[in-house]
């Protein structure tokens, strides 16, 4: 079984929730795998479009976001890209460990590479590719804990 799904969002946070939703309906095909996606990847889904409106696109109303999601048997990934000038992730401080703890924000890049099994950037630094395996043991222990 193999779906694709490509969406275009307005830069408003409030598409989020309903967009997330709507991908993850989609994409559901078992009860287990359903824990999976309603965990890990809707969080990464969540932190990826949440960083692409703020950040990328620095919240400006006439900018877009595209989002492309392919399921394949065993495995789901999903694109989000922004319209900004992009980013270096490797310049993003652990937010686990000195300085970094107190502060507020800086999380979702790390919730995503804890929570996916694979997260990918282009060269630019305004697309993020999430890549989660639903049938290999490694992403069975690596789902959230409800």
């Amino acid at each position: 079984m193999e779906r694709q799904l490509f969406l275009e969002l307005p830069n408003d946070l409030r598409c989020i929730e309903d967009t997330v939703e709507f991908v993850v309906s989609r994409c559901s095909i078992c009860e287990v795998v359903d824990r999976k996606l309603r965990l890990n990847f809707q969080v990464s889904l969540i932190e990826a479009l949440s960083n692409a409106m703020i950040y990328g696109n620095c919240s400006d109303p006439l900018k877009k976001v595209r989002v492309e999601v392919f399921l394949h048997e065993g495995l789901v990934t999903a694109q989000v890209t922004d319209e900004g000038s992009g980013f270096d992730p490797g310049c993003i401080p652990d937010p686990t460990t000195g300085r970094s703890v107190r502060k507020v924000s800086g999380r979702g890049l790390f919730l995503m590479k804890t929570l996916m099994d694979e997260v990918h950037y282009n060269d630019r630094g305004n697309s993020v590719k999430l890549v989660l395996h639903l049938s290999s043991p490694e992403g069975i222990r690596r789902e959230a804990s409800a």
